[in-house]
């Protein structure tokens, strides 16, 4: 018999590609198809899903009738409560073999595996989370390896089923690890890297697919059933952008989002002053972040650069205000610097072009990098070069590790890589915009964020070799 997977992966919250998507999959899906999603379908940097607690997401996977999906890191960033009221009010499965909360339980919801039948045929699909390493107990949970997770289900469920699909939260070059390491495995189905296969690679006789990224393709593999295996017949990406939107689609989302601006527009406190922001200029919106850091870790500087945020704050601070002009999953982080690594930093932030660059990174959800803001430091400057800086009124040392407050992104080097040159990290459990909700209330602080950090001088040059 003929058996046929569209596929989807990453969508990352892009649903107006996600709706064009669902229009080609209720064209293509017949009584023959399974329709799965690989993880990181609800990003919670949509309002739609942080207003409803991610119903909306779980409302337009049943209305484009998915029969299951799997759980990506971006299902867990909104917290366990989160994902535990998504996969329970879902009718359709929410997967992952390797998945625990950090006290060992399982989630609610959230099954190992599921056995799905099709004209008479029973198909296993289980599916893998990523391991995020030091996140995993930051943010209350546990990942088991992902090769053992799945072995195990596999012999958990042997006799129970004829085809055996895996949804691999784990990225494309552990599928092939994952085909050379289990026999059983008929088709996997990959996520979490963003990859898009033009066509169906086979692997040790399993058959591997991912879909790319941000609902911009459904992947289509057709396949024959011959004695309990899959043999591939035909594959392909189709783009979404020539599609028409759904209609069921939309519906769902202009409901969800009045739904949730109710629930997020109402007024936490009102600001003493308005916090504007701007990319380039020095301004009290991410100075205000800088200094809540630093107060956070007690530490000598708070650093952050001005992209973390799309805008700034009149008037009084909401949710929803917070999710938009905030929307990325960073934690505050402590990390340790050398003088050296972090004078170079800074100097960079001098050049336009670096802070207008493309932020691109994991967890990054604004557009460019933006300029450095700091706490705890004053930079004299010439406009292109630095020419001194003290930290809590003493010249910066080259050889002397500083302790910085900052963001994961930073720590990792994305748009700054002279600060990856750390060491000692660790991470606060919740995020930037928390940060921000925690200290505009305070009037000291408001205040203090239209101090000037950098001041523009001649001079001779500060000498860091």
């Amino acid at each position: 018999m003929k058996l046929s997977v569209i596929h989807t992966n990453d969508v990352h919250s892009h649903f107006e590609n996600f709706a064009k998507a669902t229009s080609l999959i209720k064209d293509y899906a017949d009584e023959h198809t399974l329709v799965l999603d690989g993880g990181d379908f609800a990003d919670f940097k949509s309002i739609e899903l942080q207003g409803t607690q991610g119903i909306a997401a779980v409302k337009m996977l049943e209305s484009a009738g998915y029969d299951a999906m799997t759980i990506g890191n971006n299902e867990l960033f909104n917290g366990v409560d989160t994902l535990e009221h998504m996969a329970v009010h879902s009718s359709i499965p929410f997967i992952s073999c390797n998945l625990l909360k950090a006290n060992g339980e399982s989630f609610n919801g959230v099954l190992r595996s599921t056995i799905v039948h099709k004209q008479g045929l029973r198909i296993l699909i289980t599916g893998a989370s990523p391991d995020l390493q030091e996140f995993n107990d930051l943010m209350g949970f546990r990942i088991v390896d992902y090769i053992e997770g799945i072995r195990e289900e596999i012999e958990r469920q042997r006799g129970k089923y004829d085809i055996c699909i895996v949804l691999n939260h784990v990225g494309t070059e552990c599928d092939i690890e994952l085909a050379d390491s289990i026999d059983e495995i008929d088709l996997i189905l990959s996520a979490h890297d963003h990859v898009l296969y033009d066509e169906a690679k086979v692997v040790n006789g399993t058959i591997l697919n991912s879909a790319g990224m941000y609902g911009e393709h459904i992947g289509i593999v057709e396949m024959e059933v011959t004695n309990n295996s899959l043999l591939l017949l035909a594959s392909r990406a189709i783009s979404t952008a020539k599609a028409v939107e759904d209609e069921e689609i939309k519906g769902i989302l202009l409901s969800s989002r009045e739904e949730a601006i109710a629930n997020l527009s109402k007024p936490l406190y009102s600001v003493s002053q308005t916090l504007w922001h701007d990319i380039l200029e020095e301004n009290p919106m991410t100075n205000l972040i800088a200094d809540g850091l630093k107060d956070r870790f007690e530490c000598d500087l708070g650093i952050i650069n001005s992209g973390i945020t799309n805008g700034g704050i009149v008037d009084f601070v909401s949710n929803k205000k917070l999710i938009e002009i905030c929307p990325s999953p960073l934690n505050p982080t402590y990390f340790e610097i050398q003088g050296k690594h972090l004078f170079a930093a800074l100097e960079s932030s001098l050049d336009s072009s670096v802070c207008m660059s493309d932020g691109r990174g994991p967890g990054f959800r604004g557009k460019y990098v933006g300029k450095f803001h700091v706490s705890g430091a004053i930079i004299h400057h010439d406009h292109k070069r630095i020419l001194s800086i003290t930290i809590n009124n003493k010249v910066l040392e080259p050889e002397k590790w500083y302790r910085v407050a900052s963001s994961d992104y930073l720590l990792r080097g994305s748009g700054y890589p002279d600060l990856a040159n750390n060491r000692n990290f660790t991470y606060q459990p919740d995020e930037i915009k928390d940060v921000i909700r925690e200290y505009a209330k305070e009037e000291a602080f408001v205040k203090n964020a239209y101090r000037k950090c950098w001041v523009a001088q001649t001079g001779a040059r500060l000498e860091v070799n």
